[in-house]
């Protein structure tokens, strides 16, 4: 057990390279490190808290007894989650490890939806899971929550947000469209009351390529060079069908007309649609 512990969360969009950055820094022996740790506890919270179902205090709570103790109880010098659950609790976790350290992970909103859409379809925002969430939240209290599956526990727009209307009559692209902005315009406004020395923006596709991104990441949380972090990011990970759909023109004027101002922000709109090479 120690006392000094310096946790660090890498919060993102899924499908944006969570898993890919927990094999990295589990090269590093000092770190204990995660991927979604928790997830069935602190998935249905955080979407909970999003939408205002829970209150900051009970996700505290929640927050308290696996972060919180997963972090106490560490016999390591640094403890990191890399998990899109946390993306919707940021203030919480600043409350809970006031000295904490953010990474911002940020991959083309173009390749994230399409590989949600294609890869993990049955359970982001389908049509079924998203109408039961729905029709939960709707009753306000009324009918049981749904049991912590990741199917079913995806935010939806707060009642009082201009496009919860419109929400209602999206198709699960448009949802996960929606998504892909809202997660990233949510960690990019809490992470601004961060101290600049204690948050730290990437693209995805910058670590892959750009040596310079890579040491930039290891410098913010102290680590040493290692020569087999170029390797491991030239992989792709957590790919359960290794197969590339860019995205029809449907699909990319609906990707736009959603996420489009969060496109601009984070500098893809200058950048052609990438294609993944994946490899045996």
């Amino acid at each position: 057990m120690s006392g000094t512990t310096q946790p660090f969360f890498i919060v993102s969009s899924g499908r944006s390279g969570t898993a890919m950055m927990e094999r990295l820094f589990a090269l590093f022996p000092q770190i204990d490190m995660h991927h979604e740790y928790m997830v069935h506890h602190i998935q249905p919270a955080a979407c909970a808290y999003q939408m205002g179902i829970l209150d900051a205090d009970h996700v505290l709570d929640v927050l308290r007894l696996t972060h919180g103790s997963a972090v106490h109880y560490s016999a390591s010098p640094t403890w990191g989650d890399a998990s899109n659950k946390l993306s919707w609790v940021i203030p919480l976790l600043e409350r809970l490890f006031p000295a904490a350290r953010y990474v911002h992970l940020v991959r083309d909103g173009r390749k994230v939806a399409s590989s949600y859409f294609h890869k993990l379809g049955a359970e982001c925002y389908d049509d079924a899971s998203t109408a039961i969430m729905q029709a939960f939240y709707d009753a306000d209290g009324v009918l049981p929550a749904p049991p912590p599956e990741k199917k079913y526990w995806w935010p939806l727009p707060r009642h009082d947000d201009p496009v919860a209307r419109d929400f209602r009559g999206f198709d699960q692209f448009e949802r996960i469209a929606w998504h892909w902005s809202e997660i990233n315009r949510t960690i990019a406004r809490d992470l601004e009351s961060i101290p600049q020395e204690r948050r730290h923006f990437v693209r995805l596709e910058d670590l892959v390529t750009r040596a310079h991104a890579r040491s930039d990441l290891l410098n913010f949380l102290g680590l040493p060079w290692d020569d087999r972090v170029a390797g491991l990011l030239a992989r792709p990970h957590n790919v359960n069908r290794p197969e590339d759909y860019p995205l029809t023109p449907m699909q990319s004027e609906q990707l736009w007309r959603l996420a489009g101002d969060m496109m601009r922000q984070f500098g893809y709109h200058e950048r052609p649609e990438y294609r993944v090479a994946y490899r045996g």
